[in-house]
């Protein structure tokens, strides 16, 4: 609101200093936190489910779940992404800034860096590359990494592909009491409105905290998934009170371990 104060004192259309007199609220680091995320047990369960189950393995849904879990990435940084960008001899993503053809990173030039993925999710990815990915051209020739009828998908496209395969009817019965046979939520217009389904950004909170405890130190996260250190301690590092605790625990195991030896 403030921004859009003073830009229209800037253009003249309210009088001088009254973006001064707007007032910005305080919210403490832990309001300004995302509760919400994608749980790594979810996140696992529904990745093996993806992975054996041929019906769903490769698809849209599936591959970019493995590549938001695996990076962290931003939606805006995976829509950006060309088929170009990803090497699977390496296993490496390439998030490029191209502000003049449509897909702009958040933080610009400096959003620009290789994230390295692991050899499964390579192996999704060549098997959607071959199976599923529509072989089109956006309108500045590009081809890009997921790829629809029209070329790249808009973004509430890829809202609607994370919805879609976040649900944990995929890999359990519907913790709402719903038949997935006949669940409007299983439709793409709907999918949203499914009470336990992630949304991108929620994915990208669970992968980081995952990340995080899985023993990546919080530089090496800040790098993969283009945020400051400060902004991920604030943000997103949403462990519960037993993930904290296990973590805890077994940075104090590793240190009498060590005790001990030096003795």
């Amino acid at each position: 609101m403030k921004q859009l104060v003073g830009y229209l004192e800037r253009i003249e259309a309210v009088s001088d200093g009254l973006e001064d007199r707007v007032p910005v609220p305080t919210i403490s680091a832990e309001d300004s936190r995302c509760e919400i995320k994608l749980a790594a047990k979810d996140a696992g369960k529904l990745i093996q489910k993806f992975r054996n189950s041929m019906a769903i393995y490769a698809t849209v849904e599936h591959a970019l779940l493995e590549v938001l879990w695996f990076t962290g990435a931003r939606l805006s940084g995976v829509r950006a992404l060309d088929l170009s960008d990803y090497n699977s001899e390496i296993g490496v993503l390439r998030f490029v800034n191209r502000p003049d053809e449509g897909t702009r990173l958040k933080n610009g030039d400096d959003g620009e860096r290789p994230v390295a993925i692991p050899e499964t999710v390579t192996q999704v990815l060549d098997d959607y590359i071959k199976r599923e990915r529509f072989d089109r051209r956006d309108r500045f020739g590009r081809a890009s990494l997921f790829s629809a009828r029209q070329a790249r998908p808009s973004t509430s496209s890829f809202r609607a592909y994370t919805y879609l395969g976040t649900q944990p009817c995929i890999f359990q019965s519907c913790p709402h009491g719903r038949d997935r046979n006949r669940c409007d939520y299983r439709f793409r217009n709907a999918a949203s409105k499914c009470p336990s389904s992630r949304s991108p950004h929620q994915i990208r909170t669970g992968s980081i905290t995952w990340q995080l405890n899985c023993g990546l130190s919080i530089e090496d996260v800040a790098d993969r998934v283009n945020a400051t250190p400060t902004v991920i301690r604030r943000h997103y590092d949403v462990a519960t009170v037993d993930e904290k605790m296990r973590e805890r625990r077994q940075n104090f195991i590793d240190n009498l371990s060590l005790a001990e030896v030096d003795e």
